[in-house]
């Protein structure tokens, strides 16, 4: 349902306003890029996933994905005709699923993994020459992120239940998009990738855990997909 809101609302875009991609389009917003800042907003999804590195060699443990939400505020500051700074904070909802194939219980080997991110990316946007209503980009950088659902300061680990990770973690994003000029707004969709500089995970106080004992590293990994209206 959500790919085929997405390629309606993509159609409905590429052919309003007069035939967007036909050969003499009406050019909307013609100085549009000549601002020094300008400001927006996004709504997207997200697919999150976790990569494992191991002490020993072992089973892998099974990560489970699900859509996540994501909405968030774009600052956009112009560096050059083809360069631009931007900061994007935003609030990031998923979950994911371990399953320890080494854990015979069925109770003890999921552990439903929640997280809500407040993410604050420093990203530098590369955008190509503009074709009519059009202009394509690529775009990369830095985050910090919190993750309100870490559990962090709690006491408990896996024994009584409780998955904890690190409040506070690093990620790097690249990514491509395409900025559509229409007539009152710029409608800009784009897809992330984004991966965990360092280990998230924090380990259950018992040293031989089978949850986190043989877990060298644990790092996010997976992509944004996000429409922005400027």
């Amino acid at each position: 349902m959500k790919k085929l809101f997405a390629l309606l609302l993509f159609t409905q875009i590429a052919f309003a306003q007069g035939g967007m991609f036909g050969k003499d389009p009406i050019i909307n917003k013609e100085n549009w890029n000549k601002q020094r800042v300008h400001w927006g907003y996004f709504l997207g999804f997200n697919s999150l996933d976790f990569k494992f590195d191991y002490l020993s060699v072992t089973d892998d443990i099974q990560v489970g994905t699900t859509t996540g939400f994501n909405v968030g505020l774009v600052g956009n500051l112009r560096l050059t005709e083809y360069f631009d700074l931007r900061f994007e904070p935003g609030l990031y909802i998923t979950q994911r699923n371990l399953t320890y194939p080494n854990i015979v219980d069925t109770g003890d080997r999921l552990r439903e993994v929640k997280s809500t991110y407040i993410f604050f990316p420093l990203l530098l946007k590369y955008s190509a020459l503009r074709t009519g209503n059009v202009r394509p980009y690529l775009v990369g950088g830095v985050s910090t992120a919190l993750n309100l659902g870490s559990n962090a300061s709690a006491p408990d680990d896996n024994y009584n239940e409780r998955f904890r990770m690190t409040k506070w973690t690093n990620f790097y994003e690249v990514g491509f998009g395409i900025d559509i000029y229409l007539e009152y707004f710029v409608f800009s969709p784009s897809i992330r990738g984004v991966f965990s500089i360092n280990d998230e995970l924090i380990r259950d106080n018992t040293p031989g855990s089978p949850w986190t004992g043989n877990v060298q590293e644990m790092k996010t990994r997976g992509f944004f997909v996000n429409f922005t209206f400027h």
